[in-house]
């Protein structure tokens, strides 16, 4: 695979990008998203929620680690925050492993350094910079218009 890299200019082109991403995404799909703080992994997430159905307000687990989103067909996006987790041992104390390999859901994963050798295989890897006020650059090998 290519990774490909696209520049998004505001969080709304952003949001477009992350749906347009979602949409695509079979069941099963862990998405690992990294970058700095601040660096619009959020604003993705919103968008990917938006692209897989999910209608509710979307904000960081920052402090609660997991959001589930139940979706309209009985499945299910977890958007599992992971900055105050240590590593995979403490991640695995809380069964990040149940949200990591369900396959009536796609996980979304922010800070999946903290558990990087707990990604399976297929794992879709997103990086996302600040490259400006309200640019992002968004690279991986697997985004739909990336």
């Amino acid at each position: 695979m290519v990774e490909r890299q696209v520049r998004t200019n505001s969080p709304e082109e952003t949001e477009a990008l992350a749906a347009a991403f979602g949409r695509s995404l079979p069941w099963g799909t862990v998405v690992a998203l990294f970058g700095d703080l601040g660096a619009g992994k959020t604003v993705f997430a919103r968008g990917l929620a938006r692209g897989l159905g999910v209608s509710e307000a979307v904000s960081s687990p920052t402090f609660t680690l997991v959001k589930e989103y139940p979706l309209a067909d009985g499945r299910w996006l977890y958007h599992l925050d992971l900055y105050r987790v240590d590593n995979s041992e403490a991640a695995l104390a809380f069964g990040v492993d149940e949200y990591i390999f369900c396959q009536e859901a796609v996980t979304l994963l922010e800070w999946p350094e903290r558990v990087e050798d707990l990604l399976p295989p297929g794992a879709r890897r997103i990086h996302i910079r600040r490259d400006g006020e309200s640019s992002r650059l968004i690279s991986g090998t697997d985004v739909d218009g990336v």
